[in-house]
């Protein structure tokens, strides 16, 4: 199993920050990799990815969410194995870090070598300044859930 773990301020505030990533079907906008997302229920959503040409599919359940703090999931099914935490923190009133936490496991020689050469790191990375940019740019979120897991 490898782990990545990503930070990143963005100039809004936590509750505009949270609002925007409970938006999963805008993920792909600031995604890099990630083709569609279908939220099928409040705690499952099933992902279709293309990363370095190769396809995938898989359902990921949210086990954990809290408004302006935290959702946590995990993969279900499928070929993916993957958990991941992000939380926001307040800065001060307007100005939000965002910390992205990922378990995966590498599937195949060219995933491992990927993992072992950082592709996974700069890809979150690269995925966290999209974010930030995205919500920046709007100044609000395109939506919000704020139900409780």
């Amino acid at each position: 199993m490898s782990q990545v773990e990503e930070s990143i301020e963005v100039s809004v505030p936590v509750r505009t920050a949270y609002d925007q990533w409970t938006q999963f079907e805008t993920f792909p906008k600031f995604m890099d990799g990630v083709e569609r997302i279908e939220q099928r229920t409040h705690t499952l959503t099933h992902w279709v990815t293309k990363i370095g040409g190769v396809e995938r599919e898989f359902d990921a359940e949210i086990t954990e969410q809290i408004p302006d703090r935290k959702v946590a999931w995990v993969t279900v099914g499928g070929e993916t194995d993957q958990s991941g935490l992000v939380t926001f923190q307040p800065i001060d009133p307007s100005h939000t870090q965002v910390t992205l936490k990922m378990d995966f496991d590498p599937e195949g020689l060219a995933e491992s070598v990927g993992d072992k050469l950082g592709f996974v790191d700069r890809q979150v990375k690269g995925d966290l300044k999209r974010f930030k940019h995205f919500i920046e740019d709007r100044g609000s979120a395109t939506g919000a859930w704020r139900g409780e897991v």
